[in-house]
């Protein structure tokens, strides 16, 4: 077999992902169409929608780990001692990984196994657990991966693919059931986090640790991944970030960079503002995960550079204003905590409008980037365009600008679900790209699925054995207990805000924002709710303050894209968004105290 075939069959795990994902995206399409003439559309069409988005997310974290994007804290214990202490520490991780995946497998069989049982149909007389089964084949193939990384010659490396995740799978089988010691297990799980573990992993061992210690089935953990892959309102994060993806591989953002630039002046101010609302805008798409800095970064820079800009405040502002779009619709985590808050999507919508303005405003004069301490005076002088120079940029860009009309309006009109609508904005990015400025060819769409299925199938990973872990914590009484405390100790409303904003600060900078979601929301909003803050007020607040997180490693991401984008050091970016971390923190406050911010525009359009 040649190496482009080998390197063919061995990425089917890609390809099996996207067809999902292109299927999500059809089925949608065709029941908005077939409803009004036929009265019905396809068989069961969103529970096939929802199961296909389980397909996407096991085979998508194949995919992911096979690219080596599976999300870890990087490797911290890899920094110390020589090569082959850091290649032992190396290879620690990813057995370890390996492991867990194998006792996730056995957990998932027998989760899978008792619906076969069962014996429920999913649609067209297909049983629903044909399509679960692919949660232990993906944890079986995500274990032999990872302990395929464990050596360098070949049959080693095929050796450790059967031997590592079968142990795990031995483990199970022989000591699920029995009392375990939790410490001694707590402290390999850490040690193999930060020896570069993905996160994943490390939540999905806590989760399983946690419910062998009280006897209960293991399979809580892999129902847990279930129930949230397939929540009704889920199947909009990959086909969001998809319509995302699409626009930042095409000419989009350098049509949308032309408009902001004339609508705000190609002076030094002028540049900075538009560069700070562009990238907000589109990190609205891109769902916060670094995609932004990748398409704007390079097209925003020089474009700073040329107006004068100090090169260091410039990757500073870029890096910190695509952090700022996840208050604005259609965000993937502004989505998230509507599904996980059971707050109505399109409110959250309207809520995060002003906010997000606020948080803008914010970065740009309390981050002082509209500063002219030390800007060569020619800077500060505008070019003069000709009249209509902004309609001319609008209508080159008039596809792209009512990208989010019709993402926020087929929603908020109640014409299309969120998973619909999800699937209408794709489309409508694809079909635009593709056939309106012929910038999309097959290649291009297929490497924007093949990142979006790697994307998705990582951060559904980590959902779902988050959830595992807080369903557990819920059980035991952790939110009860939490509220009872945090009253004893903070009695005013004001001082718990500011203290749940700096801890927000830290949990960013330590979780990647869809773990803290499923993690955190369950536990901190019934807290929130004892001193009479809104869910919806909540959910603005958490996600400012997650704003904060990307800009602080070591789960900073955006840091670590900003790095490689600009081919600076870390420490270099983490200085310039210093800040921008303040400035965010003071407009955090501000959104917490002033609830009018967050909850006027909803009060005013949905009563």
């Amino acid at each position: 077999m040649g190496l482009p075939m080998l390197r063919r069959v061995l990425s089917i795990d890609t390809w099996v992902a996207a067809a999902a994902l292109v299927l999500m995206t059809l089925i949608p399409l065709l029941e908005i169409l077939l409803r009004p003439g036929l009265g019905k559309g396809i068989e069961n069409a969103p529970a096939l929608v929802q199961h296909l988005g389980l397909v996407l997310a096991m085979l998508g974290a194949v995919a992911a780990e096979r690219h080596g994007h599976l999300s870890t804290l990087g490797g911290g214990l890899g920094a110390l001692g020589g090569g082959l202490r850091q290649k032992a520490i190396y290879y620690f991780a990813k057995a370890s990984a390996a492991l867990i995946c194998g006792a996730l497998a056995l957990a998932s069989w027998r989760f899978v196994a008792s619906e076969m049982v069962a014996g429920h149909n999913l649609a067209y007389g297909v049983p629903v657990w044909c399509v679960q089964a692919v949660m232990p084949v993906g944890f079986l193939l995500l274990g032999a991966r990872l302990a395929s990384r464990c050596a360098e010659p070949i049959m080693l490396r095929l050796l450790f693919s059967v031997v590592l995740p079968g142990l795990g799978v031995l483990l199970v089988a022989q000591f699920e059931g029995t009392s375990m010691m939790l410490w001694p297990f707590v402290l390999w799980v850490l040690a193999a986090l930060l020896a570069g573990a993905p996160i994943f992993a490390i939540i999905g061992a806590l989760a399983l640790a946690l419910f062998w210690q009280e006897g209960q089935p293991l399979a809580s953990v892999p129902l847990s991944h279930y129930q949230i892959t397939v929540n009704p309102s889920l199947p909009a994060l990959p086909l969001f970030t998809l319509a995302g993806l699409v626009f930042a591989r095409t000419g989009a953002a350098q049509r949308l960079g032309a408009v902001f630039l004339a609508a705000f002046g190609e002076g030094v101010t002028g540049t900075v503002v538009a560069a700070a609302v562009l990238c907000s805008c589109f990190t609205a798409f891109t769902g916060g995960s670094g995609v932004t800095i990748l398409a704007l970064g390079g097209l925003l820079l020089p474009l700073l550079r040329n107006a004068g800009y100090p090169e260091q405040r410039g990757i500073g502002l870029v890096t910190s204003a695509s952090a700022l779009g996840v208050l604005l619709a259609p965000s993937v985590p502004l989505i998230m905590y509507a599904i996980i808050a059971r707050v109505p999507i399109n409110t959250m919508f309207l809520a995060g409008l002003v906010p997000a303005a606020v948080m803008v405003v914010f970065l740009l004069v309390i981050g002082g980037y509209l500063r002219r301490q030390g800007l060569p005076a020619a800077t500060l002088v505008q070019t003069a365009k000709e009249p209509g120079h902004f309609l001319k940029t609008a209508w080159a860009a008039k596809w792209e600008i009512l990208a989010p009309v019709v993402a926020i309006t087929s929603l908020v009109s109640g014409l299309a679900t969120p998973t619909e609508s999800a699937a209408l904005t794709a489309a409508y990015a694809i079909v635009t790209q593709a056939w309106a400025h012929r910038e999309l060819n097959a290649s291009v769409l297929g490497k924007a699925l093949a990142d979006c299925v790697q994307v998705i199938g990582g951060v559904m990973l980590i959902l779902g054995m988050a959830l595992g872990l807080t369903n557990y914590l819920i059980d035991a009484g952790v939110p009860d207990a939490a509220i009872e405390w945090v009253q004893s100790v903070i009695p005013n409303k004001f001082v718990f805000l500011l203290v749940l904003s700096i801890f927000l600060l830290i949990a960013g900078a330590l979780m990647e924002i869809f773990a803290a979601l499923v993690v955190l929301v369950p536990l901190l909003l019934p807290v929130a709710m004892s001193y009479g803050i809104d869910p919806v007020h909540f959910g603005i607040i958490f996600l400012a303050a997650m704003e904060m997180g990307f800009l602080c490693p070591p789960a900073g991401m955006n840091v670590y894209f900003a790095s490689a984008m600009f081919g600076k050091s870390i420490r270099y970016v983490a200085v310039s968004v210093l800040p921008a971390v303040l400035a965010i923190l003071l407009g955090t406050l501000l959104i917490s105290w002033l609830p009018i911010l967050a909850t006027g525009l909803p009060s005013l359009f949905m009563r």
